[in-house]
């Protein structure tokens, strides 16, 4: 069988291969079943590494260029742009295609054969609101599928894929919400799912709706970081004039993909005019210097440990030392909260118009089955448990259970 499923996440990706009613994942990075979605150019070595490896070379101090969230490119004007690496043009669609070739090497080595046919995980909306560009960012990713060298190419919804591998483990029908809570996206798909019903063939009946919105991990991060730190190094502080500084070098530095755009010579300068106008030079000054040193990445990889720890705890403290002027920086959960409640509202609606479009009431629903890296914000859970009260809270394999569900299907559609 050269059949796989292939989830390409914002955060990290997986590979499952199944037979007949099991599926595992592949190891991609030791024996570690995930490969952090990470692609690190390393000037000093001419080299380029991937996963673990990319983060760890670039927190070693290494010069170079770290990008992640490669999947939030899909959809976008960006995916038909460039970026300069290591004095060269690379094109962004050629950086995913990388990443996808390398992804399917490393689960060729672990699976000891060539991986032909492939079922890809995608979000139910890479774009809101837009057919078109979604129908794009989904033909794009093809694409790049087929050139790293699938013959055969599927989609299947992620939240769907993980339905069918909780649906592996359960001895009686449920009607579940699969909450799949990732890096870029919130999707969610009411299912009818039983033992009995997992070998049929065709399961379009048993989807009763699938809905989704453009909000997810590395969003929560963002937000936490504007919210909390951004204002450290001058965010909603003011010029001479009593302007605002501008704050599209905040939300740059701030997003994953977009952080190496405030590295350029262009945006250098004018931050030097700015720091000259400003009020408060001296935050200005540790702006310069975290971008002059491009610890940018560093600084979204503090704020996302915190946004993970403040799952736990109602305060973390972040030892930013890298940062000048403030070495220790507590978060607290009220505060990251109160950041994200505009996008929890917009997911709660999303849940709401989903049963809605079911015809489904609250009380109808047996379980709801948390995936997805994100699916930790105990904020978000409490939200969803509050919108269904009697449904019992399942929580999956958080990073595997899409892989998992996109082997078994694999399976079935491939043989």
């Amino acid at each position: 069988m050269n059949t796989c499923g292939v989830d390409f996440g914002t955060s990290n990706s997986t590979v499952g291969i199944a037979g007949s009613g099991a599926a595992t994942l592949l190891p991609l990075e030791g024996d570690k079943p995930t490969l952090p979605s990470v692609v690190f150019f390393n000037a000093d070595d001419d080299a380029v590494s991937f996963g673990r490896a990319a983060l760890a070379d670039y927190l070693s101090g290494y010069d170079g260029r770290l990008m992640r969230s490669l999947k939030s490119l899909l959809g976008t004007s960006l995916i038909d742009g460039q970026t300069e690496v290591q004095g060269r043009a690379l094109r962004f669609r050629d950086l995913l295609s990388q990443f996808i070739a390398e992804l399917k090497r490393r689960a060729e080595v672990a699976a000891g054969r060539p991986l032909t046919h492939a079922v890809l995980g995608r979000p139910v909306f890479f774009v809101d609101d837009d057919a078109a560009a979604d129908r794009l960012a989904e033909d794009t990713l093809a694409d790049i599928a087929r050139a790293a060298g699938f013959k055969e190419i599927a989609f299947q919804y992620e939240p769907i894929a993980a339905a069918f591998d909780y649906e592996s483990r359960i001895d009686t029908e449920q009607l579940v919400l699969i909450a799949d809570i990732g890096g870029g996206t919130s999707d969610f798909s009411l299912v009818r799912l039983s033992p009995e019903r997992a070998g049929m063939p065709d399961r379009r009946a048993d989807i009763l709706a699938n809905g989704g919105v453009h909000i997810g991990g590395t969003d929560f991060d963002k937000y936490l970081n504007l919210s909390s730190v951004m204002p450290l190094l001058g965010l909603g502080s003011r010029l001479i004039n009593n302007n605002e500084v501008p704050s599209s070098y905040y939300f740059n530095l701030a997003t994953w993909h977009t952080i190496n755009l405030v590295y350029t010579q262009k945006v250098w300068r004018e931050l030097q005019d700015v720091q000259r106008d400003a009020r408060e030079r001296d935050k200005l000054a540790h702006l310069l210097k975290l971008i002059e040193q491009r610890d940018g990445h560093w600084l979204a990889l503090k704020v996302e440990e915190g946004k993970i720890a403040l799952s736990g705890t109602p305060v973390a403290s972040l030892t930013l030392d890298r940062l000048a002027g403030q070495p220790l920086l507590n978060l607290t959960r009220t505060a990251f909260d109160a950041a994200i409640a505009p996008m929890l509202q917009r997911i709660d609606q999303t849940i709401e118009h989903l049963l809605r479009d079911a015809g489904i009431g609250v009380a109808d629903v047996d379980t709801v089955f948390f995936t997805g890296g994100s699916s930790g914000v105990l904020s978000l859970r409490q939200r969803i448990a509050a919108l269904l009260p009697q449904a019992r809270r399942v929580d999956g394999d958080l990073f595997g259970s899409i892989g998992l569900g996109l082997g078994l299907d694999a399976f079935r559609k491939f043989g």
